[in-house]
């Protein structure tokens, strides 16, 4: 099997896992980038607060996204998009808390997504001092992106694991996932004990 995901990145308007204010997804076939999509969400109440800090990290405001759809209207475009793959983000524990916490904050069933965290690749493909999402994609020859922008994270997330899957000669996600050891992830139904605990909030990346 080639080397298919799609890479995802949420920014938040507060330190809430439920505060998902902006979302990049790139998908990723045989290795090669062919599709990527940029979206706002407005995030649900009472989890809707910028807080300074996350405004100065990611540059979002409240205005940009005042009207821009909610969660429940982002749910199905995120689905039908991801059609079936691999959810890939780096320190994947907390993106796919979002999904977790911001369906439930609305009451949405959580939907179900397998995911494996770049972050724990790249610890395990490269030799670095810091492995934040900056210094593992420039390792993969990904730089002068805008960290903290969803889009240019998820791209950078999506480099980090194509080069990686070289690097180890590995031509699937199952292949290198089995050769650096790092465990695949689940939300929704399909979920294990394990895999909840693993989506606690962590910091930024």
């Amino acid at each position: 099997m080639p080397v298919d995901f799609t890479a995802i990145d949420f920014e938040t308007a507060n330190s809430s896992s439920a505060s998902a204010c902006s979302v990049g997804l790139v998908k990723v076939r045989d290795g090669v980038v062919v599709d990527r999509v940029h979206r706002y969400i407005r995030p649900p109440f009472p989890h809707d607060e910028f807080s300074e800090w996350n405004v100065r990290i990611h540059g979002i405001t409240p205005a940009m996204v005042a009207d821009a759809p909610g969660w429940a209207d982002q749910v199905p475009s995120l689905v039908e998009f991801a059609a079936g793959d691999v959810l890939v983000a780096h320190n994947a524990g907390f993106d796919m808390g979002v999904i977790a916490k911001t369906s439930a904050a609305v009451g949405l069933d959580v939907p179900d997504f397998r995911s494996l965290c770049s972050l724990q690749v790249a610890r395990r493909t490269y030799h670095l001092d810091s492995y934040r999402l900056p210094v593992a994609a420039m390792a993969a020859g990904f730089e002068g992106f805008s960290h903290h922008d969803a889009l240019a994270d998820a791209e950078a997330c999506a480099a980090i694991i194509v080069h990686a899957a070289k690097r180890h000669e590995a031509d699937d996600l199952e292949r290198l996932a089995h050769i650096t050891r790092v465990p695949f992830r689940a939300i929704g139904p399909v979920a294990t004990p394990d895999d909840r605990a693993a989506h606690a909030p962590m910091a930024l990346q």
